[in-house]
């Protein structure tokens, strides 16, 4: 089975300005086009911004809203599939939500944000109640996460158990927290043999300053792809054959004993 040649943009956007972000956005993919990327993977809330305080509410829509349609129109203008950040309305629920588009325009998969950070994000989200959603792409069977789901070893382990090779994972980590990036991500990788595309926002938004340092983590620990603390895209590959031997060679999944984990839960 081929690579599956991924693109991480780590950008902040215009916050507050869906039709700037959606711009940017068609730029970015036709650079990971160019570059030979089937995937673009953007950062936490990269439709609206994050730090935008009671403005989450008024840019708020349905998974199917205007914001979707013009994310589909640019993943059919340049042939690839994209997965954005956003916040979704449903009743008078808002969540902070991601969704994956393919290169055809169909929408593949969309997550909520299970796990909340911070009071920021407790006041003006209601938390998902899925904790795996998975689709495939050219064969890969994805799955995604947001930001601080990932920190929770359990919730990637449950994407480990069902099957998931790449696990996107926007996010909007700030300081003081860069070795999430660092040190934390390339872990999870490794300890549930996964790829883990991590994308994050970059610069200040109010009262938080991101960390950068996306990255692209592969099942053996190593990083494939860093990005520094700016705007940057950066290009990597998620390679099905690692992955095989990479599971062969470290059983952790099939090593464990569930019987003894009855406590966890």
């Amino acid at each position: 089975m081929p690579s599956l040649r991924t693109a991480l943009l780590q950008s902040s956007g215009r916050p507050g300005s869906p039709d700037e972000n959606l711009a940017a956005l068609d730029e970015a993919a036709g650079r990971a086009t160019a570059a030979g990327a089937r995937l673009l993977v953007c950062p936490e809330l990269f439709l609206t911004g994050y730090a935008i305080g009671d403005a989450v509410a008024g840019l708020a829509e349905p998974a199917d809203g205007p914001g979707a349609r013009a994310v589909a129109e640019i993943c059919v203008r340049h042939g690839i599939a994209v997965h954005y950040g956003y916040p979704e309305r449903a009743g008078e629920a808002v969540f902070n939500a991601a969704q994956l588009i393919g290169p055809d325009g169909t929408t593949l998969a969309g997550y909520r944000k299970t796990h909340l950070f911070g009071r920021f994000e407790r006041e003006w989200f209601t938390p998902g109640e899925r904790a795996v959603v998975q689709t495939e792409l050219d064969g890969v069977r994805i799955g995604l996460l947001i930001c601080y789901d990932v920190e929770f070893p359990e919730n990637v382990r449950a994407h480990a158990l069902a099957g998931t090779d790449l696990l996107l994972v926007p996010t909007a980590l700030m300081h003081p927290f860069p070795f999430v990036a660092e040190s934390v991500v390339p872990v999870r990788a490794f300890e549930s043999q996964m790829y883990i595309a991590y994308v994050n926002r970059t610069g200040t938004e109010g009262e938080f300053e991101f960390t950068g340092l996306s990255c692209l983590a592969g099942p053996d620990g190593a990083v494939r792809a860093r990005a520094g603390r700016g705007e940057e895209l950066v290009v990597a590959d998620v390679d099905p054959g690692l992955l095989g031997a990479s599971r062969a060679a470290n059983p952790y999944l099939t090593d464990r004993r569930p019987g003894l984990y009855g406590s966890l839960v």
